[in-house]
């Protein structure tokens, strides 16, 4: 490969110059206040739970496959995956692509899921078993799923802002969260599947083309040849030699490809099942229409996971990974630095394009955090309140449901938030593995048992749950992400027995076992031993 290198920056948090940054701050307090107005009038006075939870199950295949395309294009995907490619080359990539495997496991679940008629944990942990239990477990995990995703979200908003007004100091970082937390809050406050959906929809062809504008240029800097891009990338990263290797970008070298394995796994079979995934399959209108929607949401993630990962190896060659690093070690601010380096400085289209990618980081936050919020919510109204209310003989619980909601949104985003400026200063990245961690350890298992086997019972869903998820939380915890390394939340202290950066490997079967183990026996009060595999009639 030709050697092929363009010099660093050498002054990289200042490449957003004075003079760009004005106008690249008002456009995007007025694209922030177009996008405010834009929500309030997709505000539905619709008072029926369902209908605000699935849009009426009204939704096309192909623009619920669109807004699914969407869900997909979170501000930790759009950020952290460039500045992963940016850093550590091919291991970075192989992150981008789980997330695509990930749609194709789910295009195999969605039109069971459809036609079950659930469309929270909740409910589709009530095919088999009946009861307050199942809800209250599915809560949980539920909640255990978002608000991780949340903060982490949240905090590389804020990250991406602090370096937009170029002021990358600690205590910016914390207002910027704050502020792009309060804002999103109140979005996610007053919205409901029909307008996130919208949202979504909008935000596919807008990112796609922000991300084709910065590979097409980063290409142009190389004379339209990959390659020669490609080996500037490797030439401006940290370990020439290594960046287009496997296994670059790994904490545990003793126990590799135990590792990698298991950190593809659980990205793999998490983000398959994570619950705003699951609303937004829900929404469909049939299970046939389901799998199709899915059908035309892989087609177009696929196209932006290679404008992702072309974005990320840019990056790398434009701007350097040493440079990159100095402004954030985890990269998130690469695809900000692209664009301030991608075009000559002073220029009018410089400004455009570092907006615009700004706009996108900021829609990206909006509607996924908007989207996980709504989840959680959605599930504590319908699994915990409306359930209890129902119990209660409770006869008319739509309004007080929808107040629930909106409730439960509020909640869970100061919370989120909370968490995120109080632990500013930690390294929290794990957060994304541990969510994930905990959707393929107690939600898959469940799932599939659920549909394919009929001896799967209330004890089994119960044990495999709950046991499931003390496994994560107790490996997590003694993992070396949380001590014993650099990169550790602690890396003073030592109590890192877990080797795996994952608890995947232990927990996925563990909860399947568990599952078998709990549902063997002859059926009890409570459990629902059903030959058809999945109960279709919708719930109440």
């Amino acid at each position: 490969m030709t050697s092929y290198v363009l010099s660093p920056v050498t002054n990289t948090a200042a490449s957003i110059g004075s003079d760009a940054r004005a106008p690249v701050i008002v456009t995007f307090l007025m694209f922030i206040g177009l996008s405010l107005l834009w929500l309030i009038a997709l505000i539905s006075n619709e008072d029926r739970p369902e209908t605000l939870y699935l849009a009426g199950r009204s939704l096309s295949s192909r623009f619920n496959g669109l807004a699914m395309a969407g869900e997909q294009i979170s501000v930790i995907t759009l950020m952290a995956v460039p500045g992963a490619i940016a850093l550590y080359g091919y291991d970075g990539y192989t992150a981008a692509i789980d997330g695509l495997i990930a749609l194709g496991v789910l295009l195999l679940l969605a039109q069971k899921i459809r036609d079950s008629g659930c469309y929270t944990l909740g409910d589709l942990f009530g095919l088999r078993a009946s009861g307050a239990a199942p809800r209250t477990a599915a809560a949980v995990v539920t909640l255990v799923i978002t608000i991780p995703l949340i903060v982490i979200q949240l905090r590389a908003a804020g990250i991406s802002a602090a370096f937009l007004i170029g002021m990358s100091a600690s205590h910016v970082q914390v207002i910027c969260t704050v502020l792009m937390g309060c804002l999103v809050a109140c979005f996610a406050a007053v919205g409901d599947l029909r307008g996130a959906s919208f949202m979504q929809v909008v935000k596919v062809p807008v990112t796609l083309l922000t991300l084709a504008v910065l590979s097409l240029l980063a290409l142009g800097k190389f004379d339209w040849d990959p390659e020669r891009l490609l080996s500037a990338a490797a030439n401006n990263s940290a370990a020439p030699d290594s960046y287009l290797s496997p296994r670059f970008w790994t904490y545990a070298a003793d126990v590799e490809p135990l590792n990698s394995l298991g950190g593809h796994l659980v990205l793999i079979l998490g983000t398959a099942v994570v619950p705003h995934l699951i609303l937004r399959v829900s929404a469909s209108r049939s299970g046939r229409s389901a799998r199709r929607s899915m059908s035309f949401a892989i087609g177009l993630v696929g196209v932006f996971v290679l404008l992702l990962v072309t974005t990320g190896f840019a990056a790398a060659a434009v701007v350097g990974s040493d440079a990159i690093r100095s402004v954030d070690a985890m990269g998130q601010a690469s695809p900000i630095l692209l664009a301030a380096d991608v075009l000559p400085g002073h220029s009018t289209a410089r400004t455009a394009l570092i907006t615009a990618v700004a706009c996108v980081a900021f829609l990206a936050v909006l509607t996924t955090v908007t989207s996980v919020a709504f989840a959680a919510a959605v599930s504590l109204a319908r699994d915990v309140w409306a359930h209890r209310a129902a119990r209660a003989g409770s006869s008319d619980t739509g309004a007080g449901e929808v107040l629930a909601l909106r409730l439960g949104i509020t909640v869970v985003c100061l919370v989120g938030l909370s968490l995120a400026a109080a632990t500013h200063r930690y390294p929290l990245e794990f957060l994304v593995t541990f969510a994930t961690c905990v959707a393929a350890t107690c939600v898959f298992p469940v799932l599939l048992y659920s549909f394919v086997w009929s001896g799967f019972d209330r004890r089994g869903l119960l044990w495999s749950v709950y046991g499931g998820l003390l496994l994560c939380v107790v490996l997590t915890v003694f993992s070396p992400t949380v001590s014993g390394t650099p990169y550790a939340v602690w890396p003073d202290a030592e109590f890192d027995w877990y080797p795996l950066e994952s608890p995947g490997l232990v927990s996925v079967p563990g909860a399947f076992v568990l599952g078998w183990l709990g549902s063997r026996g002859r059926s009890r009060p409570g459990s629902r031993r059903e030959t058809s595999g999945v109960r279709v009639s919708a719930p109440r």
